[in-house]
């Protein structure tokens, strides 16, 4: 609390029209029952919020640094453009120079999506056009761009751009193979490889239809464990592993576009809480083609499989989970027999936290970096080859976050931590286990960093508490050397944050935006911006992530965001406590710090209380407003969740278990429980083509409040997915939140 930056706390009379309150540094009066503050919102700021895409076009994206650390690849568009270029950042020279551009590549020809592309970037929230994505091959001589339904290799040393000619089909996730000659490929269900040099192709599998695909994710895969790989090569790229995925027996969604009801509807095999998964197995085979060798597990005690690792002198890792999520089994597969060894088993009773980049395995092959929570914080571990722990790396009082890079030639290994639960920083540590880690960022804010593969080179990048964008190229020895410069258009404001922490133990982490204006002495409505649930936070030390609420609180309203129990960057208990119940325990606290904030800021008028979200922060505020009138006056509900029976099976699951074992909680974290109960106005908003929260969701809060006699707002957005990107649905969108929240806040 000491570290954060605070303004006035204000103890005050509470009474009606008195004045002469004092606090910390002085009388401050607070006069009840004034005008309302005028508005200071520039109505242009919405259109130019959403056509720089919340001003990161511009931004370098995508940033890879080459193994010999001389060269920065990166992608970056104009500043209101969606059209990304690739570029090239000389180290030496610090020059930059774009390298490709979509139209070169494509000769002027349109670019061209399958709805399965389009679902995959959906999944990765992917709202970008021109070069999306590329892979640099590992020795850094060529770079691999898919681009419309092509595949392209440009040699760097060259810049000759070869297109890979194969089968009909969208390529599917194509990447290198490890020595770089052939790119593997998914068309039509089925796993291809091509020959660079000679431009042949060979498939490798067979028999994919509607139900049956090899070598991409399940959907579960893709959209909750972080895992959006099928397929795996080996070190010395003579195999690849591949997932062989059956749907038979899936529940199939449907999504059809109701402005358009000439077009077929799209369909996808959905999982829902308690009923069947997709079916996933691993098999090898020779990159060359031949016959399938599959892995053998218990895949009944171990549906899921979570992770896999090939990396040089490993064996073949892989991670696989029951359906509880509570045990994890990581096994050492024998790629001739298919034979699996067990190296660890990691148990949680509520459930275990992924992390994609684990197992991460020496250059040895003698031993491998592992992550754990069993000691109630995050922890980076070293265990040798049979999977015999070793000894921690870190210390759980250092709050590990997430592994970035091992510099084996050092023996050392870099990584993220969240010293504050608002902050996250970039560390240094041996591994021998005989030093203290080595804080390398120190400005209050969001750091990360790209490492070169062999070379102490690496682009630091950083969203601060201040307002910068830092994209910096550094050396590790000499520091600083340069850095990627950005296109973006500048920000019209720099939002007016505060970072505060409630009184109490522990304290509630909170973010209070005040209007340009604001007035000492005035009280304001209050607005809650809500996500309030696991694997995301809203109080974060960037400031740039408070544009579009500092434009809401200009409009006359102080925009508050809290982190209760459920959110991440405080602990496992703290994370863990909503296991079988998503809502109790977060809406008590997000009512607990909201009161806190009221008595020790009394310009918050807590008799006019807002709330919004989107996703679960939807379902968040329409359970807020149905089951805290007392509080939350009126509510906007984005694309939320109404009842957990209809979401996917393998979040739900985590976090409320099956739901024969726990109809009380699924009923509990229902909205639908809670319809009847509406007494405050609330707008509901979803996109008709949601395939993440499916439009239904929104569709049966409805119906069940018009059942209950509860008026209620609708607002369909057609055609629109999870993202809102369209600068004209932005803008309107954004507006008519505000519009609802002052007609539905202000005093009569």
């Amino acid at each position: 609390m000491n570290r954060k930056r605070r303004w006035l706390l204000v103890l005050a009379l509470a009474a009606v029209g008195v004045e002469g309150c004092v606090g910390r540094n002085g009388a401050r009066g607070l006069r009840a029952g004034r005008a309302e503050s005028e508005s200071i919102a520039n109505p242009a700021f919405l259109e130019q919020y959403a056509a720089t895409r919340r001003f990161s076009a511009g931004e370098p994206s995508s940033i890879k640094v080459a193994p010999d650390g001389k060269t920065v690849l990166f992608l970056r568009s104009g500043p209101r453009s969606f059209v990304q270029d690739l570029y090239e950042y000389d180290v030496v020279g610090g020059r930059e120079r774009v390298l490709m551009t979509a139209e070169q590549i494509l000769r002027g020809t349109s670019e061209n999506l399958s709805a399965e592309e389009l679902a995959r970037r959906e999944r990765m929230r992917l709202s970008a056009r021109g070069i999306t994505s590329y892979q640099l091959s590992e020795d850094g001589s060529k770079i691999l761009v898919p681009l419309s339904d092509r595949l392209f290799v440009i040699h760097r040393a060259s810049a000759k751009v070869m297109e890979l000619k194969g089968s009909e089909g969208f390529p599917i996730d194509p990447r290198f193979s490890p020595d770089g000659w052939r790119v593997a490929c998914v068309r039509n269900g089925d796993l291809y490889v091509l020959d660079i040099s000679s431009g042949t192709e060979r498939r490798l599998t067979h028999g994919a239809n509607d139900m049956i695909s090899h070598g991409t994710a399940e959907f579960v895969a893709q959209e909750e464990m972080d895992r959006r790989e099928g397929y795996w090569w080996s070190p010395d790229s003579r195999w690849i592993a591949y997932q062989r995925t059956s749907n038979e027996g899936l529940e199939v969604m449907h999504i059809m576009d109701a402005m358009y009801p000439d077009r077929a509807p799209q369909s996808w095999a959905y999982p829902r809480p308690g009923k069947k998964n997709a079916e996933v197995t691993l098999g090898v085979i020779p990159a060359t083609g031949g016959e399938t060798t599959w892995v053998h597990w218990d895949a009944q005690k171990y549906p899921y499989l979570a992770n896999v690792k090939w990396m040089e002198r490993s064996p073949l890792t892989v991670l696989v989970e029951n359906r509880d999520q509570t045990e994890g089994a990581l096994l050492s597969v024998n790629e001739n027999t298919g034979e699996c060894k067990t190296l660890l088993v990691e148990r949680d009773e509520a459930w275990l936290s992924l992390d994609p980049e684990m197992p991460h395995w020496l250059s040895d092959g003698k031993a491998f970096l592992w992550t754990t929570e069993r000691n109630g914080e995050g922890q980076l571990e070293l265990r040798g080859r049979d999977g015999a722990s070793m000894r921690m790396v870190t210390e759980p009082a250092l709050h590990f976050k997430s592994f970035v890079h091992l510099d084996e030639s050092n023996h050392t290994v870099y990584f993220l931590a969240q010293p504050e639960p608002t902050e996250t920083h970039l560390y240094r540590l041996s591994l021998d286990g005989k030093s203290e880690a080595v804080r390398l960022t120190h400005d209050p804010g969001m750091h990360s960093a790209v490492f070169a593969k062999d070379k102490g080179v690496y682009v630091h990048m950083a969203s601060t508490e201040k307002g910068e964008r830092i994209r910096e190229v550094v050396d590790s020895v000499q520091g600083v050397i340069g850095s990627l410069s950005s296109t973006a258009e500048a920000k019209p404001f720099v939002p007016n944050v505060e970072f505060t922490t409630t009184e109490g133990n522990p304290g509630i982490h909170a973010a209070i935006v005040r209007p340009r204006n604001f007035e000492e002495g005035r009280k304001y409505q209050v607005i809650v911006y809500v996500y309030g649930g696991p694997g995301a936070q809203t109080v974060l030390a960037s400031v740039n992530m408070y544009l579009l609420q500092q434009w809401i609180a200009d409009h006359g309203f102080i925009v508050v965001s809290v982190d209760g129990r459920g959110t991440p960057g405080r602990g496992r208990e703290w994370e863990r406590v909503i296991k079988g119940n998503l809502i109790d325990v977060p809406l008590n606290d997000q009512v607990d710090g909201l009161q806190a904030l009221g008595r020790m800021y009394r310009e918050l008028d807590l008799s006019r209380v807002g709330i919004y979200g989107w996703s679960f922060g939807g379902y968040f505020s329409a359970m807020a407003v149905m089951r805290r009138p007392d509080v939350y006056h009126c509510g906007v509900a984005g694309a939320p969740v109404a009842d957990w029976l209809d979401y996917d099976t393998y979040y739900t699951e985590r976090f409320l278990g099956m739901p024969d074992a726990n109809r009380e909680g699924y009923d509990r974290s229902s909205v639908l429980t809670y319809a009847k109960d509406l007494t405050r106005p609330l707008l509901i908003i979803h996109g008709t083509s949601d395939d993440n929260v499916y439009f239904a969701h929104s569709l049966k809060m409805s119906n069940e409040l018009f059942r209950a006699g509860k008026h209620h707002e609708f607002l369909a957005l057609s055609g629109f997915t999870h993202m809102v990107a369209d600068p004209v649905v932005t803008t309107r969108l954004y507006t008519r939140i505000v519009e609802f929240f002052q007609k539905n806040l202000s005093r009569p």
